[in-house]
């Protein structure tokens, strides 16, 4: 398949590296320090929350990576978050995995160096 000139396969190839290169992966509308929405916006205050050093992918500014990773992990919609390679959710599963403490787990157990947020009293 040919998209404005790219072929689909050097797109999933060009996804393939970003995720096996970094630890942690968002896909996402805009970027860290400024989400463009909603459910983008949640994944990233939670990453940061968090402390999760994370590579931000603006799909925003790629149609062809924004359909490109969608095919590539079969998931609808964005965000999504890649974790040592791993599709692990979007923007519902990320939430209930930080809420149930299985994404903190996750991250640990994948040796994933997390510092989270002093709670402020």
């Amino acid at each position: 398949l040919i998209v404005k000139g790219t072929i689909m396969s050097e797109i999933n190839e060009q996804i393939k590296k970003t995720i096996e290169e970094n630890n942690v992966v968002l896909y996402m509308k805009g970027n860290k320090s400024m989400p463009q929405c909603g459910f983008s916006s949640k994944v990233a205050g939670v990453l940061n929350y968090i402390g999760v050093d994370y590579e931000d992918i603006n799909v925003l500014a790629d149609e062809v990576v924004r359909q490109g990773i969608k095919d590539f992990s079969d998931w609808p919609t964005i965000p999504q978050l890649y974790v040592k390679g791993e599709f692990i959710g979007g923007c519902d599963i990320i939430r209930e995995m930080y809420e149930t403490g299985e994404l903190m787990e996750m991250l640990n157990t994948h040796g994933v160096d997390v510092n989270p947020q002093p709670v402020q009293s």
